[in-house]
């Protein structure tokens, strides 16, 4: 019999009870106990709901208040000094770590949060000492799971992140000089003990999670394999299935010697297919393999005939008993459930699949193959009359946007004059001084905007009532920007949703949905379009109010866009067509509203790309400079079209340019904003290294904690950025957006911020 199983589940409930509950909690309107009764109920339902499925290998233990990432830190006592010494509460140090911590005495910023993998959740960082030691915690939590659903009457397969990409995937602290790799000797005695608890608790298996094993691994990472899974393997311990995701693992065969002692190895065959044959060509002579053919990262039905062939070959090859169907990586990626959606056309509607729907595919996979496709016929029917309806629809196809697209020339990727040129024209256009001023784009979204945006969806204000009401958010923001002193403003956005939704709900070849929403960081969900055709914009996105905030500013306004890489990136692309072609389709869009934007009077214009590094191939070589030359070329099209005197901006957050850097210089983009108040100064090094001729804007600090920082502290960020950058490179501000944050920190935050630079400003004129 071939087994269905699912890697994980999103966390935050049919409809982000997890995030009210999280947020309720950190107001202080909801227990503890409350929190912690919350968080049982949404962990057994999802475990019933994959129960009810037919799912045979349910996994615990994916459930995380914050991220899974952070949970291990705790769970191995990993936790730096400036948390544990803090005298806060187990939860309240979990979270201090994940956003920060400022009351009652206690003042410590999050730890770095970074992006896993290429998706767009965001993981914590682990952080080590150069003493660093580790400790179980004494009521671990992947067993205290495992007997929660035991109890329940549901048998599941823990899920642990594995000991070599625990480390690998860490830092030393601040001041600290530790390679995390070396700590594994200190670390395997912990993951000893741990499935040792887990087999006493009636574990079977458990679910063991290796993603570094499709990056490129140093000598020292392939080598700890053996140390690790020498030790990990025994009748002491549950069976382990080995997991790995977003990649394939053919680069690091030389690996698996070591690891063919183990019960299973899980690979994404989604992303790469092609990698079958051989890792079956790997496999120990009893090990089993996780097939992963139902796509964990996006919504589009599966294709129960292709999935079925590629389930077969691997059975042909092992036989029934050593084959399982999977998900190819953790369902955290997708949205809740399908059925939660009553506006979608119903014809679009018929193309999706989401978490719930996908736990049913799995089922459906290893039924057909198990029993035959008799066995399931009406489902196989229908998904192929689905698949086939989505191919032959309308919908996807434009023929006025392919036609431009065939128009585009070379040139129409270049700026008119180099940065030099440019940048003179700027300076007298703008009037900026040095270490100039300015924020992200958005300022906090109120109870009130959220109210009224609802009110306008609903039907219940007019347009006209509902623009006045912006308006007036907009005048506020200036005057606050104006007793700030900022220098380069912006208008706050209070029209826009969500800085890639909003785009899309006004480009064709879009469609949303209502409640799918995906966990990006901590309690933060977005709910991404979904590009189901040919894109192109009817009519301009942004201009009304950009126009109106500059009409009312006594200051350079800021234009504020998507960029065509992060509208793709953080919507779920088409997969029948590259995302290439997806990506120029944005760009002509953007391009347009970016001439609009300078014809209205907007002569600064941002185009965040924070989704570029997300995009890169997780390796590198020739995929990966593909993918940075049209990544590149999309946004250079869709800024190029405007004139020497107006600035351009782009912002990037959780990014490591290291590996690609002469990619953002690329870009040609006249000032960069980007993340840098958690990464050590190692982003702005190599600002220095390859001497970037433009101008940055490193964040000053983390926007993502509701922490202030003291003006002291930004005034010594700030000093840390000049040992890299030239005084007239740099501008000042946070690291990103103030979209989540309460106005009184906000306005506390920037007054220090202000008050820094000017300190520069005079320091550096006299």
């Amino acid at each position: 019999m071939v087994q269905s199983s699912v890697l994980g589940f999103p966390r935050m409930g049919a409809d982000r009870e997890l995030k009210k509950a999280n947020e309720a909690y950190w107001a202080g309107k909801l227990s503890q106990d409350d929190l912690l009764k919350e968080a049982k109920r949404l962990r057994l339902e999802h475990w019933k709901i994959q129960k009810d499925a037919g799912v045979d290998v349910i996994p615990s233990n994916d459930f995380a208040f914050y991220d899974h990432i952070l949970d291990h830190i705790q769970l191995f006592n990993a936790v730096p000094d400036r948390y544990s010494q803090a005298s806060l509460h187990t939860l309240d140090e979990y979270f201090a770590m994940g956003r920060g911590h400022q009351k009652d005495g206690v003042d410590v910023p999050s730890l770095e949060m970074v992006k896993w993998f290429d998706s767009n959740y965001h993981y914590v960082k682990p952080t080590f000492q150069d003493n660093q030691t580790f400790k179980l915690a004494s009521d671990p939590k992947p067993v205290v799971e495992f007997l929660e659903a035991k109890e329940a009457g549901i048998t599941t397969r823990p899920v642990l992140i594995g000991p070599v990409s625990f480390l690998a995937l860490g830092k030393a602290d601040r001041d600290q000089s530790v390679d995390p790799i070396t700590l594994l000797d200190k670390l395997l005695p912990v993951y000893v003990e741990l499935l040792q608890k887990l087999k006493e608790a009636g574990a079977e298996t458990v679910q063991i999670d290796e993603p570094v094993l499709v990056l490129d691994l140093a000598p020292k990472i392939k080598n700890a394999f053996k140390a690790a899974y020498e030790k990990l393997v025994g009748d002491s311990f549950p069976k382990l299935i080995l997991a790995t995701y977003f990649g394939d693992v053919v680069h690091n065969f030389d690996v698996f010697p070591a690891l063919q002692s183990l019960y299973g190895i899980h690979v994404d065959l989604v992303r790469n297919p092609e990698q079958l044959e051989s890792v079956i060509g790997k496999l120990g002579s009893n090990q089993i393999l996780s097939a992963g053919v139902v796509d964990g990262r996006n919504i589009w039905k599966t294709n129960f005939k292709r999935a079925i062939e590629t389930v077969e070959t691997a059975i042909q090859k092992l036989g029934k008993d050593r084959v399982i169907v999977a998900t190819s990586s953790s369902l955290l990626h997708t949205p809740h459930s399908l059925d939660s959606e009553k506006k979608l056309p119903e014809e679009v509607k018929d193309w999706f699949s989401f978490a719930v729907q996908k736990t049913a595919e799995v089922v459906v996979i290893a039924k057909a193959v198990t029993g035959g496709p008799a066995t399931v016929r009406d489902a196989l029917e229908a998904n192929a009359k689905s698949i086939q309806a989505r191919a032959s629809s309308e919908r996807t196809n434009n023929k006025a946007v392919k036609d431009r697209q065939s128009q585009v020339t070379a040139a129409m990727h270049e700026r008119k004059s180099p940065f030099p040129e440019r940048y003179a024209q700027q300076k007298t256009h703008l009037s900026l001084p040095n270490f100039p001023t300015t924020t992200i784009g958005s300022f906090p979204q109120t109870k009130e905007i959220r109210v009224q945006r609802n009110k306008f969806t609903k039907g219940e204000i007019t347009e006209e009532q509902y623009d006045k009401f912006i308006e007036q958010e907009i005048d506020d923001n200036v005057k606050i920007q104006d007793e700030l002193g900022l220098d380069v403003y912006v208008h706050g956005e209070p029209e826009r949703n969500d800085m890639v939704q909003y785009f899309g709900e006004r480009l064709d070849g879009y469609v949303f949905t209502t409640k799918g929403w995906v966990q990006s960081y901590g309690s933060r969900c977005v709910r991404p379009p979904i590009v189901v055709g040919d894109i192109s914009r009817p009519k301009p996105m942004t201009v009304k109010e950009s126009k109106y905030a500059a009409k009312v500013s006594k200051k350079p306004m800021k234009g504020m866009l998507t960029g065509p890489i992060t509208c793709l990136r953080w919507s779920f692309p088409r997969d029948d067509v590259h995302q290439s072609v997806q990506a120029q389709q944005l760009a002509l869009a953007l391009r347009d509203e970016v001439v609009d934007l300078e014809a209205a009077g907007i002569y600064v214009i941002q185009v965040d790309e924070p989704a570029l590094r997300e995009g890169l191939p997780l390796r590198s070589g020739t995929e990966r400079e593909k993918y940075l030359t049209w990544a590149v070329d999309s946004f250079k099209l869709a800024c190029a079209g405007v004139q020497d005197s107006t600035q351009i901006h782009s912002h990037f957050c959780y990014s490591e340019f290291q590996d690609f850097f002469h990619a953002i210089a690329a870009l040609d983009a006249d000032v960069l904003s980007i993340e840098n108040s958690k990464s050590d100064a190692k982003l702005l090094k190599v600002f220095e290294d390859k001497a970037y001729p433009r101008h940055i804007g490193p964040g000053v600090y983390d926007i993502h904690s509701p922490r202030v920082p003291s003006e002291q502290e930004i005034k010594d960020r700030i000093a840390e950025m000049l040992q890299f950058l030239k005084p007239e490179q740099l501008w000042v501000n946070p690291d990103c957006g103030l979209k989540t944050r309460q106005w009184k920190e906000t306005k506390a935050a920037l007054t220090n911020l202000v008050n820094a630079a000017k300190f520069y400003r005079e320091k550096y004129s006299s």
